[in-house]
C-alpha cells in the first residue's frame, strides 16, 4: 500500500502559527505534524509516500531534505494553486500509480487508528474506498445506510443535504480525514482540476461501494485550532 499526505492547505485556523510556515510544519512538543505522520506511516510499513504542497511549499521540501526523506521514498506533488482535496489527489495520481491501494491522510489529523485494520477492512469490503469515520459532534456528516455504504452528505448548521441514493434509514457519521482508496477511483476523476473529494465520493457512490470504517472518536484529534494543540500537548502520547 502506498501513502498520500494532504499538506497543501494554508492552515488559516492556526494563524498566527501559519503566518510564515505551512500547516504541515506546525510543531507539537517540538515535532512537526508532518514528521508525526510520516513516522506513523513508517511504523505501518508504508514507505512510498506522495505529499501534495502549495502554501510555502519550499519549506516542506527543505524540511524533507534536511531529514533525508526519513529514509523512505517521498515524492512531492506541487500545486501552483490549491486544487482542493480531490484535485490534489488527481494531480498526484501520476506519482502514485495505478497498482496499489493508497492510504490518504490529512496532515492535521493525529490518531491511534490502526492502518492495518483499516486496510483489512478495505480488502474485505471490496469497495472502491473506505472512509474512517466516528460518532462525534460536528456540523458536517456523511450519510451511510445500514450496510455502511455511503449514500449522502449533510451540513446540519446550514441544513444543506445531498443525497446520492435513497437506501433506507441513513445515519450521520463524521469523516475523520483518513481513507484508503483503490486505484479504480481515478477512473471517476472529473475533467476539472479543482474539486472536492467529498463531491467526488458523492458521485462515485452511485455506482461503487464506498464504505464506513468506524473507529473510536477518543483515538482521533483534529489539529485545527491553537487550542487543539494545547490540549494534545497535555493529553496525547504519540
Amino acid at each position: 500500500m502506498k501513502g498520500m499526505i494532504l499538506a497543501a492547505g494554508e492552515g488559516r485556523r492556526l494563524r498566527p502559527l501559519t503566518n510564515n510556515k505551512p500547516k504541515a510544519l506546525v510543531e507539537i512538543k517540538g515535532v512537526s505534524l508532518l514528521e508525526i505522520l510520516i513516522k506513523k506511516f513508517i511504523q505501518f510499513e508504508i514507505t512510498d509516500i506522495v505529499i501534495n504542497t502549495c502554501y510555502l511549499a519550499n519549506q516542506i521540501e527543505e524540511f524533507l531534505t534536511k531529514h533525508k526523506n526519513f529514509g523512505i521514498n517521498i515524492q512531492l506533488s506541487k500545486e501552483d494553486v490549491l486544487l482542493d482535496t480531490g484535485g490534489g489527489i488527481k494531480q498526484a495520481g501520476k506519482l502514485l500509480g495505478q497498482e496499489e491501494d493508497i492510504l490518504v491522510h490529512n496532515v492535521d489529523i493525529i490518531s491511534n487508528i490502526d492502518f492495518n485494520k483499516l486496510s483489512d477492512f478495505h480488502q474485505a469490503s471490496n469497495g472502491i474506498a473506505s472512509l474512517a469515520v466516528s460518532h462525534r459532534q460536528g456540523s458536517r456528516y456523511f450519510l451511510f445506510n445500514e450496510q455502511k455504504h455511503l449514500c449522502g452528505w449533510t451540513n446540519v448548521s446550514t441544513k444543506e443535504e445531498k443525497i446520492s441514493k435513497s437506501d433506507g434509514i441513513l445515519h450521520k457519521i463524521a469523516f475523520s480525514g483518513i481513507q484508503i482508496i483503490s486505484p479504480k477511483l481515478f477512473q471517476y476523476m472529473p475533467s476539472e482540476k479543482v474539486f472536492s473529494l467529498v463531491d467526488l465520493y458523492l458521485h462515485v457512490c452511485k455506482y461503487e461501494k464506498i464504505m464506513a470504517y468506524e473507529h473510536n472518536a477518543s483515538d482521533w484529534y483534529d489539529v485545527g485550532k491553537i487550542q487543539d494543540i494545547e490540549f494534545i500537548k497535555q493529553n496525547v502520547m504519540f
